[in-house]
């Protein structure tokens, strides 16, 4: 059953209270909320509009200012986790975004392999702390070619490698489909042969990261696949609505009715 999630950092954005896009996304039929960092919002607000209407929030961001691209951030890493760990459970959020360097453009000197190790240290450092909470870190690739430039991890081939050998089952990989259609294509093959690795989706189209429908990539068949695999989580809609929300959202619910009928 495939189960769409609003990222109300993106949509629902023509509300300017944060709290009261979440009784909109209920209201337009979506499953569950999501957003990116947490200390700049009234968690509190927040816990109450999704018990009101019995959304859950199914991700939220590990906010590491610093990146996970060395050795010597693993620490700290650890501490931006068990930060993250006690924001999340005052919202019952099972799901953290781990991001390898969004706020810090890595610089052209960098030596990949010890990048790359970094991030794996400080994936097993944070590890043990997710799975005493029982939550599930979720490694980000993006594409830098549009959107994140300097940004480490791009293909989705690394993030499966990082998380076969951090080898903690709270360690999984986000799958963007509109991040990896734009850096390297072969959606469906990819997701079904490692889809025990994935702990999370997003979903935009390409070109333009708008709205499921509006571009090239067969939402369709992507979230059958998805669903045939026996994915059981949450798909999360993060994408630029070029009008009003619920104007949007046609074709993805569509989409999710026939899967799920």
């Amino acid at each position: 059953m495939i189960k769409l999630s609003a990222c109300i950092e993106m949509l629902f954005a023509e509300i300017d209270e944060f709290s009261q896009r979440i009784p909109a996304t209920a209201a337009a039929g979506l499953d569950g909320v999501e957003f990116w960092s947490y200390s700049n919002k009234d968690l509190s607000a927040v816990a109450s509009a999704c018990q009101n209407t019995a959304l859950p929030v199914t991700a939220m961001t590990i906010e590491a200012p610093e990146g996970m691209l060395d050795y010597s951030l693993a620490d700290g890493f650890a501490d931006a986790t068990q930060q993250a760990i006690a924001a999340a459970q005052t919202v019952d959020c099972k799901t953290l975004i781990c991001t390898t360097n969004i706020a810090t453009p890595m610089p052209i000197s960098t030596n990949r392999n010890r990048a790359h190790a970094g991030v794996v240290a400080c994936l097993k450092t944070a590890a043990p702390l997710a799975e005493e909470a029982g939550v599930t870190l979720v490694l980000e690739p993006l594409n830098i070619l549009v959107d994140h430039p300097g940004y480490f991890l791009t293909s989705s081939r690394e993030g499966f490698e990082i998380v076969e050998q951090v080898g903690s089952p709270a360690v999984k990989l986000l799958y963007d489909i509109y991040h990896q259609q734009v850096t390297e294509g072969n959606l469906i093959a990819t997701i079904t042969s490692h889809i025990e690795l994935i702990g999370h989706f997003h979903a935009a189209d390409v070109p333009g990261r708008h709205e499921p429908g509006s571009g090239e990539i067969n939402h369709t068949n992507v979230l059958a696949a998805i669903d045939e695999a026996g994915y059981e989580g949450f798909v999360g809609l993060e994408y630029k609505p070029t009008g009003p929300t619920p104007d949007t959202l046609d074709h993805i619910l569509a989409v999710r009715e026939e899967i799920n009928a």
